[in-house]
């Protein structure tokens, strides 16, 4: 695994080695990710592009990175390909549907559910959540009890009497995921098991301590 990292920094300086605990994986300054990406596919055997996602880093910056995944059809295995994204407020990345058109679909989820723009999309709207939705559901700042909002078709309003989309029960929480260590160690786990449905979380509790445990301020 290390092998096959260490041959494509050698082979193109732009990269660097990203750490992973399984398939060969590289960081790749985005103004190189089509050049590099197209190698890949017409010279070195990875036809085919598995998924298109991205990782939110949160405080840092830049805060957005897009990740690939492509799989050799020929010996098999995957190699991962990390860009970061330019801007934090308003990331934007550069489409690869034209190397595989099979992306559009992949990253019409990833800005869906992280806020991504793609340059040179074909038809970038949301797939999962409707056009108005407000929030970035995988963005790290998007409660995972989510957040209360109306819903946009007045049909089904009216068949549910005016049902909202509501927040879910976190009996426990709030839960954040770590922001440090292996990814296998990032499960989301509950902060606060002092409260629950019945007995309500205490106001103390509120503000800066929904935030992950990492960024909270130290308490004296």
């Amino acid at each position: 695994m290390q092998e096959l990292s260490k041959q494509l920094t050698e082979r193109f300086p732009f990269l660097s080695a990203r750490p992973s605990a399984d398939h060969p994986a590289v960081n790749c300054p985005q103004d190189n990710v089509l050049e590099l990406l197209r190698t890949l596919r017409d010279e070195d055997g990875y036809q085919m592009l598995m998924d298109v996602t991205a990782i939110d880093h949160y405080e840092a910056s830049p805060r957005f990175e897009v990740v690939y995944h492509l799989f050799h059809l020929e010996r098999g295995g995957y190699l991962r390909i990390a860009t970061p994204c330019e801007g934090d407020s308003n990331p934007i990345c550069q489409s690869v549907t034209e190397l595989w058109p099979a992306a559009d679909w992949h990253e019409r989820e990833t800005y869906d559910m992280f806020g991504i723009s793609f340059r040179g999309h074909p038809d970038l709207r949301r797939i999962l959540m409707w056009d108005e939705y407000p929030f970035y559901p995988l963005r790290k700042e998007f409660p995972l009890a989510g957040e209360e909002v109306e819903l946009p078709a007045p049909d089904f309003v009216e068949q549910t009497g005016g049902v909202r989309v509501e927040k879910a029960p976190m009996m426990g929480g709030p839960f954040h995921s770590g922001q440090k260590g292996p990814m296998s160690a990032r499960e989301p786990r509950a902060d606060d098991e002092s409260w629950t449905e019945v007995k309500k979380r205490g106001s103390d509790l509120e503000g800066e301590d929904d935030k992950p445990r990492e960024f909270r301020p130290t308490r004296t």
